[in-house]
């Protein structure tokens, strides 16, 4: 489905700008017109992390006039590998700075705005408004949903995207014209269900693949040009080179863009989504030791049996001494309780300590009374007690 032009075309291009984007001008779909288009375009893109750094350097590039990086969070050496906005000499800096500083060396035509809070109900409202167009960016469910019930909410369109391992999505959900976001995912998964990329990986190169599909049903939609991804979820998977489509069909009982929606403003995001199950965070009340605490169980020869609950790849990267691997699924489905021992005490940990808590959780109805968990998990561990080892 076609759709107009989302914003009105600037009064000119400068001879500068005529001669920059001339690539642009010269197709007949995009021209004077659509170019003008995007200069009076204000676009906000939600994380300048792996799909905000293809999609924040190619909208610059585009002409995008406006550019909105909403991030709070800092450089980290582990960031490097996908997110190319970013630098060596980056590291430590304020993402949101860094992205700005690329975007204005790529193109110093464009107008950086940077909104260097967490993103939640009681702001998301008030810097949506300013944008004509939302790219979000974001790997958590909270925010997803954040982003999309204020776009339903404010009538606006919003671009999103997904990256895990080796496969990923995009979509553009315009309540407007067609489905949301929570039609196609009413309620999010489980706890724990869905690992993150900090907890699964992702091929870096993905971020490209996806951004760049993100940034082009951008162009799409500011200069009111081809058919825009919306209504069609697009599955990219890399390992086998394929792209598939699957339709997605507005939901009339949606609960936010239905025709008697239940949610007719904000939420609690946090709480909806659960971070961590409410049975994981009962289990790890009272039962959750600090790094030092372990390391002096250690040392004094506490009879206990140190689990890594994490995935075979993620141990061979850094381990903590004495722990063995039991892989977080192993317990869900059942299967490693046998390997137990019921003469000492179990110790869990993971990388952060959000899946050694579900797994927790699993001990505790299995009669593991005394076991505990690590807070903080394996990094914990890196930076508290041997931070010669990575962390990755």
């Amino acid at each position: 489905m076609s759709l107009p032009p989302l914003v009105e075309p600037a009064s000119e291009l400068t001879v500068d700008e005529v001669r920059r984007y001339s690539r642009h001008l010269i197709i007949p779909d995009v021209g004077m017109d659509g170019q003008k288009r995007l200069k009076n375009a204000k676009v906000l893109c939600v994380g300048a992390g792996g799909l905000g750094s293809p999609t924040l350097m190619y909208l610059a590039a585009a002409g995008v006039g406006t550019l909105g990086i909403i991030e709070f969070d800092e450089v980290d050496e582990s960031n490097l590998q996908r997110q190319v906005i970013h630098s060596q000499a980056d590291i430590g800096r304020p993402k949101a700075e860094s992205a700005r500083d690329t975007v204005l060396g790529i193109n110093p035509y464009v107008k950086v705005n940077l909104h260097t809070e967490r993103l939640d109900s009681s702001n998301v409202m008030e810097i949506f408004a300013e944008y004509d167009l939302i790219v979000d960016g974001t790997d958590n469910f909270a925010t997803r949903y954040l982003v999309n019930d204020a776009c339903v909410l404010l009538k606006k369109p919003y671009v999103w995207g997904s990256i895990y391992r080796f496969d990923g999505q995009a979509s553009v959900f315009w309540s407007e014209h067609g489905p949301c976001y929570r039609c196609l995912y009413p309620e999010p998964p489980p706890p724990g269900m869905v690992p993150s990329c900090a907890e699964g990986g992702v091929l870096g190169v993905l971020c490209a693949s996806i951004g760049s599909i993100q940034t082009t049903e951008a162009i799409k939609l500011l200069a009111g040009i081809g058919e825009p991804l919306l209504g069609r979820l697009m599955i990219y998977d890399a390992l086998e080179m394929n792209y598939r489509q699957v339709k997605v069909r507005k939901d009339p009982e949606c609960a936010v863009c239905g025709k008697n929606p239940t949610v007719t403003e904000l939420i609690d995001y946090e709480a909806f989504c659960g971070v961590v199950s409410d049975e994981a965070q009962q289990a790890a009340m009272g039962s959750t030791i600090t790094p030092q605490q372990l390391k002096e169980w250690i040392d004094e020869g506490e009879n206990i049996d140190i689990i890594d609950v994490r995935e075979p790849n993620e141990y061979e990267i850094v381990s903590i001494p004495g722990a063995r691997l039991i892989p977080k699924n192993e317990f869900l489905m059942g299967n490693a309780l046998g390997e137990l021992p019921q003469d000492k005490r179990i110790v869990l940990h993971c990388k952060t300590g959000v899946r050694s808590a579900e797994v927790l959780a699993v001990l505790k109805n299995a009669g593991f009374s005394d076991a505990v968990h690590v807070g903080g998990g394996v990094v914990g561990w890196v930076t508290q007690i041997e931070p010669e080892k990575p962390v990755y």
